[in-house]
């Protein structure tokens, strides 16, 4: 993260995240449904699985410490983050922008993350069992992964110029 360039996109990444996330996105206690999986992902695209990662765990405390709107700060949410970011930098970084690769990082991020990882977190926070808390969740879920899929594939291809560029401009760093 030594370059100046980097830190200050993924200030506007995270900035974007916590936004999306806070402001304009529907949420109850056991869903929210938004779109701020965009600047993760957009993240992922240019600068890999560490730098999203670490980006998507620091909007979601800076997001957090901010804005509380379910209570106080659960570090599980930071580590799904995290793992968010990475999933989608592992399968989307440096690589063609097929949809068969988008869907596979969508659908792993949905049903390991989502569903499962985030799923248990608020069955500590609520108190609630798991398997009361999973139909509402996947039904969500389920919904958004052709949504995830086709607004991901758009905006690849729209920043597709910028996201060589910008790899090409680290090359010669």
């Amino acid at each position: 993260m030594k370059n100046t360039r980097v830190i200050i996109f993924m200030g506007l990444f995270i900035t974007l995240q916590i936004i999306l996330t806070r402001f304009l996105s529907i949420q109850t206690p056991i869903v929210r449904i938004g779109f701020s999986f965009l600047p993760l992902v957009l993240s992922s695209i240019i600068y890999g699985p560490i730098i999203s990662g670490i980006g998507a765990a620091v909007a979601d405390f800076i997001g957090v410490m901010l804005f509380p709107i379910g209570g106080a700060y659960f570090p599980g949410f930071s580590i799904s983050a995290f793992l968010t970011g990475a999933i989608y930098g592992l399968l989307l970084y440096k690589k063609s922008k097929s949809i068969t690769r988008i869907s596979i990082s969508v659908i792993l991020v949905s049903l390991l993350i989502e569903s499962i990882l985030n799923t248990y977190w608020l069955r500590i926070l609520t108190g609630k069992a798991f398997l009361a808390i999973l139909p509402v969740r996947l039904t969500k879920i389920l919904i958004m992964i052709p949504i995830q899929i086709i607004l991901i594939k758009i905006i690849w291809e729209y920043i597709d110029n910028y996201i060589k560029s910008e790899i090409d401009n680290r090359r010669l760093l």
